[in-house]
């Protein structure tokens, strides 16, 4: 009986959205975050461009995070992974991101190494 109490006092707590404000609140939010992407990308600032972090500039790595960030969304809201276990969404979101963010590390060192090799080796740009 005191558990059913606690219970109806936590609910009491949680403010349960109805599917309409989801789909409102997922749209906002998406959409800030593509615009903050368009913006960055039609003004390019100097501070961002200009600046590097590992080989890349920051502002590619301030790209890289905000599609990792509407991906992380996607899933979360689309594929139901909000009401999962932790465990289940764990493996599901960030196996992936893992898996993405080694890829663009090792894909950005290869590039930055063959850059190299064109700027200050004997191969000769011929493309």
């Amino acid at each position: 009986m005191a558990h059913a109490h606690k219970l109806e006092i936590f609910r009491g707590l949680l403010k349960f959205k109805n599917n309409t404000q989801k789909i409102w609140g997922v749209l906002i939010f998406l959409s800030i975050v593509t615009a903050v992407e368009v913006l960055l990308g039609i003004y390019k600032p100097r501070v961002l461009t200009h600046s590097y972090f590992l080989g890349m500039k920051l502002l590619n790595w301030i790209f890289i995070v905000l599609t990792l960030v509407k991906a992380y969304y996607i899933a979360w809201d689309f594929m139901h992974l909000r009401d999962e276990k932790t465990a289940l969404r764990r493996a599901i979101v960030w196996t992936p991101i893992f898996l993405v963010s080694y890829l663009v590390f090792i894909l950005l060192f290869e590039a930055d190494y063959v850059y190299n090799v064109y700027k200050e080796g004997f191969i000769k740009w011929n493309f």
